[in-house]
């Protein structure tokens, strides 16, 4: 392992295929082996690995055997949530038969729902690895160098900043399970929320300050169903996801809001604004965030960068549907904008840099599974603000008994 890491994925979707176009900017570490239940889809991942040169990947036909594996170091584990608790009790298997791993990064969310984030960190620790846990948005070079200059030349004058604001929206996800509560344990607030939420304490956490340096106080959220419950849209679900995707009979939450108070330790009081949606209508994929403080701001949009490019409605029967100028691509005619290098923009690069290079050097990251495990507990208030329509108090009592109600069936 001296000098490199030879990585292994679990997953063979959009979410580990983001993650090998990043691979591109990382020097120490090498993907050396994919597994899927679908041994075409892991074959299909590890040659777009082995095209991009990123390593030379081979699919794997069982976790314990690509765990086992002396080429693979360390697991990024990307598969579906509602296989994450299964997935990490096969790795922790097969290292307690002789396995040896060196660390585990798991992609967000970390679990479901409260119980399951802890079974998590309670299979990590009896495992005895390194540990992280992926949020790809913390680490988008226009959050970080906005963070880095306003607490440098605007919060170290005028005071700390006092509100974040953060959203992402799109018109809905990739595959059936993800619109299916059960599965993916709720709908847009457990699967985009964990980002928006986490990317408000970031902005509010001073630079250097550990992630405790700021505590929630209370919640409040609402959840709904505002596009996809309408009848003509409930059965387009059904015909481009699954006859499983019932959004007459089982709805999950293509809206939802959070605003989540914290405080510093000095007691000042901070607010989070979180926004999520799948029923965005636009160009594609939109995050935004700001941050505000007594004397100055900041604000980024992906959807306001530099390139643009215009097709006119006599091109639209050459037109073909497709995601090749943005994630979540809405539309192929009109003024659309081009993001240049997705997993750059979106922070994959320096995500995977960042966990390869603290994985190799043996340190253990702040932003590990205890982290991901505080996010979903987040996520649970807000359902549970949701639900009872009532402001919930930090930290409920409840929280790991409780499973939201767009994931019970």
């Amino acid at each position: 392992m001296a000098g490199r890491l030879g990585v292994g994925f679990i997953g063979s979707g959009f979410m580990t295929r983001f993650h090998i176009r990043s691979w591109e900017a990382v020097r120490d570490a090498d993907i050396r082996g994919i597994y899927s239940p679908t041994r075409a889809n892991a074959e299909d991942a590890a040659a777009v690995a082995r095209t991009l040169r990123v390593g030379d990947a081979k699919a794997f036909g069982s976790i314990e055997s690509m765990v086992a594996d002396e080429s693979i170091d360390c697991i990024w584990l990307c598969g579906p949530n509602f296989a994450r608790v299964e997935n990490m009790e096969r790795i922790v298997a097969a290292i307690k038969n002789g396995a040896k791993l060196k660390a585990i990064a798991c992609e967000k969310p970390l679990a479901r729902n409260a119980a399951e984030a802890a079974r998590m960190v309670e299979l990590v620790e009896e495992a005895g690895v390194l540990h992280g846990y992926l949020e790809n948005q913390l680490f988008a070079p226009s959050l970080e160098r906005g963070k880095q200059i306003v607490w440098a030349r605007g919060a170290a004058f005028a005071g700390r900043p006092y509100l974040a604001r953060a959203a992402e929206e799109h018109a809905g996800p990739h595959m059936p399970w993800f619109w299916q509560g059960d599965l993916q344990g709720g709908g847009v607030l457990n699967d985009m929320m964990c980002h928006s939420l986490e990317v408000g304490r970031y902005l509010l956490t001073k630079p250097g300050a550990p992630r405790d340096s700021i505590r929630p106080v209370k919640v409040s959220a609402q959840i709904a169903s505002l596009k996809w419950s309408r009848p003509d849209y409930v059965n387009q679900l059904r015909g481009v996801m699954s006859e499983k995707v019932d959004y007459a009979r089982h709805p999950a939450e293509d809206f939802a809001r959070a605003s989540v108070t914290y405080t510093d330790e000095k007691g000042t009081p901070l607010i989070v604004e979180a926004t999520t949606s799948w029923s965005y209508v636009g160009a594609g994929l939109r995050l935004t965030m700001e941050l505000l403080g007594p004397e100055y701001s900041m604000s980024v949009s992906t959807l306001d960068g530099g390139t643009k490019v215009f097709f006119s409605r006599r091109l639209r029967e050459q037109q073909t549907a497709g995601e090749d100028l943005i994630e979540k691509q809405n539309a192929e005619q009109g003024l659309m904008p081009i993001v240049g290098n997705e997993a750059a923009e979106y922070g994959y690069e320096n995500e995977n840099r960042a966990f390869t290079r603290w994985f190799l050097d043996g340190v253990q990251p702040e932003l590990n599974f205890h982290a991901g495990r505080d996010v979903t507990e987040l996520l649970m208030a807000c359902y549970m603000s949701a639900e009872e329509e009532r402001v919930i108090e930090w930290k409920p009592s409840n929280l790991l008994s409780y499973v939201p109600l767009p994931a019970r069936r």
